[in-house]
């Protein structure tokens, strides 16, 4: 039996070292490759081969109850003097009571962003990995919200804080810090580098040896790792342990795509960055088998698949492409660009499955539609966003022209009016776009402002300066009560609706992330696709009128099976034997089952 154990860990040790080989095959360390394979195996705890858990391939770890909230650890707060005796209460407890109150039978995991200690970029530049920032609470809060819902944290690896320790240490020039940081010279070929941002890619850095120009993809707060060094992905692996250890079900990628930087090529989605994050996975599915990663790649749409390799990679991808063609479609009223594209997108195999989202922290990324919409209709869908009260963030193009990277908008907003100007179906609207994505193959992901329709925070960007800013209001944790009991609120309204589809999302087996998906070729008015249970025993028709003005659905279009009953589950309207059409009103949704009534 020992010897069988034995053989367990130095399978995987072996692994480990055939992925160091690939990750490190330009740098000359194939002697220290078994060593670093055994110190990763000990910063995650599997130096025991019964510490080692078994896995099995093509896995499902989700089902269609998997729905996720994402929020800043203080989207929601009390002020210190609407508490007893002027005290504070961490925001990761007023987080965690706002969960359970509007949140537990609806939503079941929730990504806190960085709430770690940071300098800028709303906790995207991390000064200190293994602490919760004070402002926000402890480890025992986040330990909290764990325990009553999935938890899904940042690892923020392509850079941290100027003003880290480690930062500090490449400066003074002592370890470990000093070769944790990626340089280049001046004389580097850096034409070809893709850039998220119009500021300057190197940052003059005095250290105590001396200039060295530190990479910088995002800000000069942000200093890019160099992998470079193994120390650096041994480090970071210790940090994964300390997360799940503190109750992390899902680790979200932070800019992974950047991670590997070779001077005279794209330095994005290099063939090392993808090994690495199959390593990680390595590492993380064997110390826990229900944790899964989902890798942040604000690209094109034909990278950001490759980060799925063959469901030994990624679990999950941001579906980047969905947000600027859902709300194109919306603000068009004609669904042909979102209906090639989803025709155009395979089926994630067992292990695998696509993150759906339509709004976020950031905004709503350009790049992913690049191929699939015109310059002309960005242009037009940029100019809509403006006169909505949104901004736009640039970045430089390969010409050193500046191109729209993203859109900077609260959804609600966003959705306000069509191409034509404002009209009277904001809600009708900004309800259509989450009955879309909640019903399409994959998980659905659910900023908190879109689960309550918070507008554009106009006073916080002039606050910063910062056009993400127009998406990340505070509220006032009692001002939002008010709001969200009051029925006559918009808050109520929006809260009340998305609550309910994801009640009625959460009940269907069709809505597996894994289910079966179908487009259905309706006219360009409309929008609909089918999903089908795994075990086949359950039909969805997903069908909306993505216009303004109402339109008629022909039972004949989608097939429905003469044998079947089916009905409604929104309305809960049955179909009328016989019927030869449907009228759905403007923005109006059906999903249409063969299977109700609780069976």
């Amino acid at each position: 039996m020992q010897s069988i154990a034995n053989d367990v860990k130095q399978q995987l040790k072996d692994k480990l070292v055939h992925q160091l080989a690939f990750i490190y095959a330009d740098i000359a360390l194939d002697e220290a490759l078994p060593v670093i394979a055994e110190r990763l195996l000990t910063a995650m705890r599997l130096t025991q081969s019964e510490d080692i858990k078994q896995i099995e391939a093509h896995v499902n770890l989700w089902d269609e109850t998997d729905v996720v909230l994402i929020t800043y650890g203080d989207s929601i707060y009390e002020p210190a003097q609407e508490l007893s005796g002027g005290t504070t209460r961490a925001p990761l407890k007023t987080l965690h009571q706002f969960l359970n109150r509007y949140c537990i039978h609806a939503i079941n995991n929730v990504h806190i962003l960085p709430f770690f200690p940071y300098s800028s970029d709303d906790g995207f530049s991390v000064i200190d990995y293994s602490t919760v920032n004070e402002s926000l609470g402890t480890w025992d809060d986040v330990e909290a919200i764990s325990e009553d819902f999935g938890l899904m944290v940042d690892l923020v690896i392509n850079h941290c804080s100027a003003r880290s320790a480690w930062f500090q240490q490449f400066i003074e020039q002592k370890s470990p810090g000093k070769d944790f940081f990626f340089t280049a010279s001046l004389s580097d070929d850096i034409s070809q580098v893709v850039r998220p941002r119009t500021s300057p890619l190197l940052k003059d850095t005095p250290t105590a040896t001396g200039i060295e120009h530190v990479w910088c993809t995002f800000s000069h707060d942000q200093v890019d790792f160099d992998f470079r060094n193994p120390e650096v992905l041994i480090a970071f692996v210790e940090i994964i342990r300390l997360y799940l250890d503190k109750g992390t079900r899902i680790f979200r990628f932070d800019a992974i795509a950047f991670l590997w930087k070779i001077a005279g090529t794209s330095c994005i989605n290099l063939l090392q960055t993808h090994e690495t994050v199959r390593l990680l996975r390595t590492l993380i599915e064997h110390a826990k088998p229900g944790a899964m990663i989902i890798t942040e790649t604000n690209i094109p749409n034909r990278e950001n698949l490759t980060y799925f390799g063959n469901a030994n990679e990624a679990h999950a991808i941001y579906n980047f492409s969905l947000p600027p063609l859902l709300v194109n479609t919306l603000l068009s009223g004609s669904s042909q660009y979102l209906k090639s594209w989803l025709m155009s997108m395979p089926p994630a195999q067992n292990g695998t499955f696509y993150f759906n989202f339509i709004a976020s922290h950031d905004g709503i990324g350009l790049r992913p539609a690049e191929g699939l919409l015109s310059d002309e209709e960005i242009n037009d869908l940029v100019n809509c966003m403006q006169k909505f009260g949104g901004r736009v963030s640039w970045r430089s193009a390969d010409n050193g022209r500046q191109k729209p990277y993203e859109l900077n908008i609260a959804l609600i907003d966003a959705l306000k009016g069509t191409l034509h100007g404002e009209d009277q179906w904001q809600i009708e609207r900004f309800i259509c776009a989450h009955a879309i994505m909640f019903a399409l193959e994959g998980m659905p992901g659910l900023y908190v402002h879109s689960l309550i329709g918070t507008t554009n925070d106009e006073e916080k960007v002039l606050n910063t300066g910062q056009n993400r800013s127009i998406n990340r209001h505070r509220w006032d944790y009692q001002m939002l009560v008010d709001e969200l009991d009051d029925v006559h609120s918009l808050h109520h309204q929006i809260l009340t609706q998305i609550t309910q589809l994801l009640h009625i999302r959460r009940a269907q087996r069709a809505f597996h992330p894994n289910a079966t998906q179908f487009t259905l070729q309706l006219r360009n008015e409309l929008f609909g696709f089918w999903r089908q249970s795994i075990d086949r025993k359950q039909s969805i028709f997903c069908v909306s009128n993505i216009t303004d003005v109402p339109q008629a659905l022909y039972l004949s279009d989608i097939n429905l099976i003469g044998t079947d009953q089916w009905k409604d589950l929104i309305s809960q309207q049955g179909v009328v034997e016989d019927e030869l059409e449907m009228t759905l009103e403007p923005y109006q949704t059906i999903w249409l089952t063969n299977q109700f009534d609780d069976e």
